[in-house]
């Protein structure tokens, strides 16, 4: 199995890792992944959360847009981005959207991508805030905390 890092983690890492320099930032990273998640587990993210991570750093003040560009280039470096496919497109996301939305109980956009690039790949979804995914059925979900 593996593990799809939503977009949350790394907000949280990037306020934690604030002082450090990026090399080193990602080095914690790996650590703190490798105590919750195990040693061995492979993980990704999904295009979607790329994009929300650049686009972050695009809305990052100029004081702060450095900063937050090495943090983005370290985590786009790290870690393999899982694309949307067609493949993504037709098992699953069109019917995440269809699922939930016909209940009444909608699942923001960038999460049923996040959550369809996981379950195709069968991979679990890792994020700080369960509440973005509690409502997407057979999806496997664990709870990071890096802060």
């Amino acid at each position: 199995m593996g593990t799809v890092l939503d977009t949350t983690v790394f907000i949280e890492l990037e306020r934690a890792m604030r002082g450090l320099p990026a090399t080193r930032a990602m080095a914690e990273v790996t650590q703190r992944l490798e105590r919750q998640l195990g040693e061995n587990e492979e993980v990704g993210i999904a295009a979607i959360t790329a994009s929300e991570l650049l686009h972050g750093m695009h809305r990052a003040t100029e004081a702060h847009r450095g900063r937050r560009e090495a943090f983005v280039e370290a985590v786009l470096a790290a870690f393999p981005v899982l694309s949307f496919d067609l493949l993504v497109a037709r098992i699953l996301h069109a019917r995440l959207w269809a699922g939930p939305t016909s209940a009444g109980a909608e699942v923001g956009a960038h999460d049923r991508l996040v959550a369809a690039t996981a379950m195709t790949a069968g991979w679990r979804v890792a994020t700080a805030n369960v509440r973005h995914f509690n409502r997407v059925p057979g999806l496997d979900v664990v709870v990071v905390q890096m802060a």
